[in-house]
């Protein structure tokens, strides 16, 4: 299946949907991108090729749908959560890595996705506080996963995955943030209308305050930044 991008602020963005990412990606890297990353990403070249050499890029967040479309592009975003859980079902069976949140987080997360899919093959876990990248990334190497789930914040989980890829190239690797808080309980997912209408991001910041700086100004900003784009091609 070829690659369908788009480009927004000099990053490309594959336009497939949903179900096309998950029967496209194999293998390699998938990168769920949002205006925080491209933010970042613009001031930070080895970030910024990172991104460029993933094997897949998802439009997460509701600012890179809606920069898209004042480009002209109808690209729907996929949640990264949505699309990490249906890589799980995808890959059911095959082993499986976790890495990322506190060790009761990672914990509970695996437990609790292990009641909704009985076949699941966790073959690494490990939290997100270890201190020697070598180590780990030795210990992923030997349980040789399928499938690895790296829950350590961006721009962290990109670059331990970018590292990770290089000695398991057959692996799907995809960044999910905080997405095993969610899948432990502890944080509660928004109700579907928020999901739907694009809005996750507002309650998520509504339950807690303290998203608000990392998300303002970088959200209006990078809308102006696309405007100017739309406007001046730059």
């Amino acid at each position: 299946m070829e690659r369908k991008r788009v480009k927004i602020q000099g990053f490309e963005v594959d336009s497939f949907t949903l179900e096309k990412a998950l029967d496209y990606i194999e293998k390699g890297q998938v990168v769920t991108i949002n205006p925080e990353m491209i933010q970042t990403a613009s001031k930070n070249k080895d970030f910024a090729n990172i991104i460029n050499n993933a094997e897949l890029v998802i439009p997460d967040g509701i600012g890179v749908e809606l920069g898209l479309k004042i480009l002209g592009y109808n690209v729907k975003r996929i949640a990264g959560i949505e699309f990490g859980r249906r890589l799980i079902d995808k890959y059911a069976g095959y082993p499986t890595a976790f890495i990322g949140a506190k060790p009761e987080i990672i914990t509970k997360a695996v437990e609790n996705l292990k009641k909704e899919v009985p076949n699941l093959n966790a073959a690494y876990i490990q939290d997100g506080y270890f201190k020697n990248d070598e180590e780990v990334l030795n210990a992923l190497k030997e349980a040789n996963p399928k499938l690895a789930l790296i829950a350590l914040g961006s721009p962290k989980q990109e670059v331990f995955i970018s590292k990770a890829k290089q000695l398991l190239p057959e692996t799907v690797f995809i960044g999910l943030g905080g997405s095993f808080d969610v899948w432990s309980g502890v944080v509660e997912r928004a109700p579907i209308f928020y999901q739907k209408v694009g809005l996750e991001w507002l309650y998520r910041t509504i339950k807690e305050p303290k998203r608000f700086k990392r998300i303002f100004p970088t959200l209006p900003l990078f809308v102006l930044k696309v405007l100017k784009e739309r406007v001046t091609g730059v």
